[in-house]
């Protein structure tokens, strides 16, 4: 039986060959800082991506240890947490990489991508203000309260 096997998208391999895949090319992303493959494969080793970039920014011995589990690749890894030391991801809480969708590929029809990490600055949204409460004259609430009693 398959219960609680939730290890992500299968991406028509085997779990230990989805692993090494998935591992390849967070290592490539990691090192090139952009790289095309299919879009069901840049969806998947997203998250993988993103999590290593947060442990670059929290930059404790564990989370090196952890990266390094994950990438396979001690050069690498210290590569990715200087570039957070210097502050390249500080003003982002998330959503360290984008997908750009290219189209089907000629050879089998499969939907490319472009995986890149986001590296210009995060702007922060202007939080809307609420509109200022209309003052009611207490006159005007009076004379409205008598046509309505009329």
């Amino acid at each position: 039986m398959r219960h609680q096997k939730k290890h992500g998208m299968k991406l028509g391999t085997s779990p230990a060959h989805t692993k090494a895949m998935k591992r390849s090319l967070v290592c490539a992303l990691l090192e090139n800082e952009r790289i095309k493959t299919t879009l069901p494969r840049a969806k998947a080793i997203r998250t993988d991506a993103d999590r290593v970039i947060t442990w670059a920014k929290k930059g404790d011995l564990h989370s090196r240890r952890l990266a390094i589990a994950l990438t396979n690749d001690k050069e690498l890894v210290r590569e990715t947490f200087e570039k957070a030391a210097q502050g390249m991801w500080q003003d982002r809480a998330g959503g360290y990489t984008r997908i750009v969708k290219l189209g089907p590929r000629k050879g089998d029809n499969a939907e490319m991508a472009i995986i890149e990490l986001v590296t210009e600055p995060c702007t922060p949204k202007a939080k809307k203000e609420a509109p200022a409460p209309v003052k009611v004259d207490e006159q005007d609430a009076a004379d409205k309260s008598a046509e309505d009693a009329e």
